[in-house]
């Protein structure tokens, strides 16, 4: 199957790539026509360096003083809260990144980590947003606990709108011919008896 990735490279920081797996893919939401690997983003300092670097251009005079990283995004997040506090409105700001858990598909916040969103600007990090569902649900588990979300910052996104919130993204859909996303009981692909190549999530992609 790696045979077939492709790399991507982002057009506004040639630093920045994601490799695209076309297939048949399983997600907790959805299946899709092509894996994103997301591996060097999360794992290396240097990518997450300059990719926290190109969510900071987009965030640069938004009030944060906590950023919740999901996805295994963490890395990510303490460069992103470091480039604020040394530029733009949030100068020598002390951003919290925080990682709550996601159970049934809620953001479910410890009595420890609440300091952290009451009353508090909160900016949530994701790898992907493919349907919106997972970022929609976190953004609703912030306003329960009290805080205001200011935006949300994914690397891949697709077509869909936060309402009230900006979202910015580094990869789309559109930069990737041919991407489908379906409901698990309306995918063509099962339908045409195609297998799925692999159940992939946060952690990456396994072959089945």
């Amino acid at each position: 199957m790696e045979t077939r990735a492709v790399e991507l490279t982002s057009t506004l920081n040639g630093a920045v790539t994601v490799k695209v797996i076309p297939g048949h893919f399983a997600t907790k939401h959805s299946h899709v026509s092509h894996c994103i690997d997301m591996t060097k983003i999360k794992s290396e300092m240097n990518m997450a360096l300059a990719t926290a670097k190109m969510f900071a251009e987009v965030f640069r005079f938004t009030p944060v003083d906590t950023i919740i990283s999901l996805e295994r995004m963490k890395m990510v997040g303490a460069f992103l809260a470091s480039d604020l506090a040394l530029n733009g409105i949030n100068v020598n700001r002390n951003i919290a990144v925080i990682s709550p858990e996601i159970t049934n598909d809620l953001l479910l916040l410890r009595d420890n980590f609440l300091p952290y969103v009451k009353g508090q600007h909160v900016l949530l990090l994701t790898a992907s947003a493919t349907t919106g569902q997972t970022i929609m649900s976190a953004l609703e588990g912030i306003r329960y606990y009290g805080g205001e979300a200011v935006g949300a910052a994914t690397v891949f996104g697709g077509d869909f709108q936060a309402v009230d919130v900006p979202v910015a993204r580094l990869f789309s859909v559109e930069d990737i011919p041919g991407y489908e996303s379906h409901e698990p009981t309306a995918c063509p692909l099962c339908r045409s008896g195609v297998r799925v190549d692999a159940l992939v999530n946060s952690y990456g992609y396994s072959k089945i």
